[in-house]
C-alpha cells in the first residue's frame, strides 16, 4: 500500500502528462451535455444538478412524478474507475433506500443488479459498459434508450406491487 505522499508523487507525474486533465474535462463536458439533453427533451422529468464527485463518480438525478411521490429518483452515473455509464434507482435518504430495497427483495425482482456494497443505489442498470466518446450522438441515444427503459420497468414494477 502506497503512502499518501507516494500517491501525490504519482499524481503529480500523471498530471504533468496532461492526459488526465483532458480526459476529465471531456467527461465533464459530455455529462453536462447529456444532462442538458434530458432537460431539453424530457420536460416531464425533473432533472437535477450535476454532481462532479471525487473522480469516483459523476452523476445527475432524474425524477418522474410516480417515483418522486415515493421519494425515489434515477441517477445517471459515470463511474470513473470502470469508465462506464450506469443508471441507479436511489432513495432520498437511507430509510427510503432500505424500504424499497426490501420491497424489491420481497418480490425477488432480479431484472437489474443489486449491489449490497453500494449504499447509494437500490438497483443498478449498466447503460454503456464501454462508451465510445468519438460518437457522442450514438452514445447519447444509447444512454437515452436504456434510461427510458429502466424508468419504465421501475414504474411498471411499482404499479404491479403496491406495498
Amino acid at each position: 500500500m502506497e503512502s499518501f505522499n507516494e500517491s501525490i508523487i504519482e499524481y503529480k507525474k500523471q498530471m504533468e502528462k496532461g492526459i488526465i486533465q483532458k480526459a476529465y474535462r471531456g467527461i465533464m463536458d459530455y455529462v453536462m451535455q447529456l444532462r442538458t439533453y434530458f432537460l431539453n427533451n424530457y420536460p416531464e422529468y425533473m432533472v437535477g444538478n450535476l454532481y462532479y464527485g471525487y473522480m469516483d463518480m459523476t452523476y445527475f438525478p432524474i425524477s418522474v412524478k410516480k417515483l418522486k411521490d415515493r421519494k425515489l429518483k434515477i441517477a445517471i452515473v459515470f463511474l470513473h474507475d470502470k469508465c462506464q455509464f450506469e443508471a441507479w434507482l436511489s432513495g432520498s435518504n437511507r430509510k427510503v433506500q432500505k424500504k424499497y430495497s426490501e420491497i424489491i427483495s420481497d418480490y425477488d425482482w432480479n431484472k437489474y443488479r443489486i449491489d449490497p456494497k453500494n449504499a447509494d443505489s437500490i438497483i443498478e442498470c449498466t447503460l454503456d459498459a464501454n462508451p465510445d466518446f468519438s460518437n457522442t450522438i450514438v452514445l447519447t441515444k444509447k444512454i437515452e434508450e436504456s434510461t427510458i427503459s429502466f424508468i419504465k420497468d421501475i414504474e411498471l414494477f411499482f404499479s404491479q406491487h403496491k406495498k
